[in-house]
C-alpha cells in the first residue's frame, strides 16, 4: 500500500481526496493515512469524513509514515513553506492549485526538486474534466485559434490570494490551449469592484480574454477559429477529482512528472502580472519561465 499524507484540511479538496482513496477506493493500492489541519476542527472533520486514521499536530510528524504528500491550503502563499520538509525528505509532492504565490519562490523550489530528483506536480482539476479535454481535441483539429475568451468565478479581492484563488482555473485552461508564451497582461475592473477583465497577449499575436465574475456562473470558453466559433461550458465530471487523483498516483508509482516545470510556472507568472496590473491599472510584462 502506498501511504499518502495531507497537509491542510480547510479546503474541501482534502476530504474529496481522502474519500476517493479511503472510502470509494477508486485507486487500488493507495490510502490517505494522516492529515494535518489548520485548526483541530478542520482536521477532525476531514479525518472523520475521509476515514483518515491519524491526525498529526505537526506536518513533519508524517515523515517516515507516508510515501507521498498532498499539500492543500486555500491561500497559495502557504504551499511551498508547507512542502519544504517533504522535499528535504525526498517525498513525492502534489501541490494543490495555485502551485505558489510568487514566481521566484516557485522557480527555486522546482529547481531544488529537480536536483533532488523529487517528483512534484500541480494543476487545476478543470483541465482534467472530460468536457475540457473534448474541447481541446476539437480545437486541435482546427487550422488556427484566432482568439479565446474564458468566463468564470473569480473574486479579485479574495482574502485567499485575490486573483490567484479562482483565477488559476481560467489561466490554466488558456495556457493548456494556447501555450505558455504570454508576454503581457492588462487587467481592468468595474467601478464597483465586482468584476474584472484581463487580456493576455501572446508572442504569436493572439490575445485571450479572462472574465472574472464575483458570482458563481460555472466556467465557459469561446474560441474563434478559422473554421468558426467554438463555445462550450466546462461541465464537471460526475467525480470531478478522480482523473487528477489518478494522475498524482501514477506520478508516485512511476516517478514521472505529468507536467513540465515550465508549464507549472507559467500560470503563476501570468497571475502575478495580473495582480500587478490590477493594482496599477496598467499593462504589465509577464516574466519568462
Amino acid at each position: 500500500m502506498i501511504r499518502i499524507g495531507i497537509v491542510g484540511a480547510e479546503n474541501t479538496h482534502s476530504i474529496a481526496v481522502a474519500k476517493t482513496l479511503n472510502i470509494s477506493k477508486k485507486v487500488p493500492g493507495f490510502r490517505v493515512v494522516a492529515i494535518w489541519g489548520e485548526t483541530d476542527k478542520f482536521a477532525k472533520k476531514a479525518a472523520k469524513d475521509g476515514a483518515i486514521p491519524t491526525i498529526v499536530k505537526n506536518p513533519e510528524e508524517m515523515i517516515g509514515q507516508i510515501d507521498a504528500v498532498f499539500i492543500d491550503h486555500r491561500h497559495p502563499k502557504y504551499h511551498l513553506p508547507a512542502a519544504e520538509a517533504f522535499l528535504e525528505a525526498r517525498i513525492p509532492i502534489f501541490i494543490d492549485k495555485p502551485f505558489c504565490y510568487r514566481l521566484s519562490e516557485g522557480r527555486d523550489f522546482l529547481a531544488r526538486c529537480q536536483r533532488a530528483k523529487v517528483p512534484v506536480t500541480s494543476f487545476s482539476a478543470l483541465i482534467m474534466q472530460r468536457s475540457f479535454k473534448s474541447l481541446k481535441q476539437s480545437l486541435q483539429k482546427t487550422d488556427k485559434i484566432l482568439t479565446l475568451i474564458t468566463i468564470g468565478p473569480c473574486d479579485p479581492y479574495s482574502p485567499y490570494g485575490g486573483l490567484f484563488f479562482y483565477g488559476i482555473h481560467q489561466v490554466e485552461m488558456i495556457v493548456d490551449l494556447l501555450g505558455t508564451d504570454v508576454v503581457s497582461v492588462n487587467v481592468s475592473r468595474s467601478s464597483k469592484k465586482k468584476s474584472a477583465v484581463a487580456t493576455l497577449f501572446f508572442r504569436s499575436g493572439i490575445a485571450a480574454t479572462i472574465h472574472c465574475l464575483i458570482e458563481y456562473v460555472g466556467f465557459h470558453i469561446a474560441a474563434l477559429t478559422q473554421n468558426g466559433l467554438v463555445s462550450k461550458q466546462i461541465a464537471f465530471d460526475a467525480d470531478p477529482y478522480i482523473t487528477g487523483i489518478r494522475t498524482f498516483c501514477e506520478m508516485i508509482r512511476s516517478g514521472q512528472e505529468p507536467l513540465e516545470h515550465k508549464r507549472i510556472l507559467a500560470p503563476i507568472a501570468i497571475l502575478e502580472a495580473m495582480e500587478k496590473s490590477l493594482k496599477t491599472g496598467k499593462a504589465q510584462p509577464v516574466a519568462k519561465v
